[in-house]
């Protein structure tokens, strides 16, 4: 069994909605194999929370718009670490750059197809890795002592 056009058609529009805001690593997986309740997992993350709630945001809106796909269920808005938006046909999670490296999905789904995405999806690829370095740069160059 493969995920269906539908499925990929939401996966699409999902993906390029995350890529538009600016999302790391994003990602899509075929569970259909192994998962009844679903056809695709879509991950992606962000290095902070207000950054997480603008791609959920967008993905929401872009899928109600072009496709008229509204989540069934929509889940983690509180901490805005990691949210969980229910399509049926897909699962978008969306999560906190730490949570995504403390959960590390993708070794779940390493064994399931990976999904073909659109070139700017694709292209944010390592910007987490990207990210933490340039941060961990800065931490370097800030001065230490005190200012008198």
């Amino acid at each position: 069994m493969t995920a269906t056009d539908r499925s990929l058609e939401l996966i699409h529009t999902a993906a390029q909605a995350a890529a538009d805001k600016l999302a790391h690593d994003v990602i899509a997986y075929d569970v259909s194999d192994v998962l009844s309740i679903t056809d695709a997992f879509l991950l992606a993350s962000a290095p902070n929370d207000r950054q997480v709630r603008a791609i959920v945001d967008e993905i929401e809106e872009r899928l109600q718009t072009e496709l008229g796909a509204k989540p069934v269920r929509r889940e983690g808005d509180r901490e805005s670490r990691w949210i969980l938006l229910d399509y049926v046909d897909i699962v978008v999670h969306v999560q906190h750059s730490e949570e995504r490296v403390f959960y590390a999905l993708e070794r779940l789904w390493k064994d399931c197809p990976e999904l073909e995405l659109p070139a700017d999806a694709k292209a944010t690829r390592g910007k987490a890795e990207e990210h933490a370095k340039l941060q961990a740069a800065e931490a370097d160059q800030e001065p230490d002592g005190d200012w008198r």
